[in-house]
């Protein structure tokens, strides 16, 4: 029986082979888990304390974008024309997939189907594809430099990684982190605002 390839595997030799770098090539390359691996690739630079390079708005817009075509039942990834040339960048390849591709060893050492059912059911996937456009937004209206767009961003890169290696555990700690930070923007946000209107007030 063919040994089934680790999903970190899977990334690394994708990164290193002459294919396309962009998102389109990843959802022929990865099938029907493509929509996860996406948000996972997207995600990962607000997600990891490395430089952006300004791309962290762009990629949790399309990120947006792609969600709503999961809550709305689409399971073929489509794209606006001048988003499908978007590729996997120097940033990402030197600073951001290698971090990326620890991250998802450790997890793969540690991680186990757990409720592997459920992970597919359709209601998960919508709840899934919902969440996702909630932390993304939160992370693209959370303050430039403040690290507040952290947790909502890791905790895509969890949830999709929970989706990818089919373990619920890690999603609900994945949808725990980014609860957690939609929280502080959410509290921050307020505070702001009262300050503000008794400063004016």
């Amino acid at each position: 029986m063919e040994k089934i390839k680790p999903f970190s595997k899977e990334l690394e030799d994708w990164l290193k082979s002459n294919k396309p770098k962009t998102l389109l090539s990843l959802d022929k390359v990865f099938a029907e888990k493509s929509f996860a691996v996406i948000f996972v690739i997207l995600l990962a630079i607000p997600a990891l304390p490395v430089p952006t390079g300004g791309l962290s708005h762009l990629f949790e817009a399309i990120a947006i974008l792609i969600a709503l075509q999961m809550v709305v039942g689409r399971r073929n990834l489509w794209l606006p024309m001048r988003w499908r040339g978007v590729s996997v960048g120097k940033t990402m390849r030197s600073a951001v997939m290698p971090k990326l591709i620890s991250l998802i060893r450790w997890l793969e050492k540690y991680s186990r189907p757990r409720m592997a059912r459920l992970m597919k059911s359709s209601v998960l996937l919508w709840f899934y594809g919902l969440v996702v456009v909630i932390f993304s937004a939160t992370a693209f209206v959370a303050i430039p430099f403040s690290m507040l767009d952290t947790l909502p961003a890791l905790g895509v890169v969890l949830m999709s990684l929970a989706i990818i290696l089919e373990d619920f555990l890690i999603f609900l700690v994945g949808l725990t982190a980014g609860s957690v930070g939609l929280g502080l923007v959410i509290a921050l946000g307020k505070a702001t605002f009262d300050i503000l209107s008794n400063f004016f007030g």
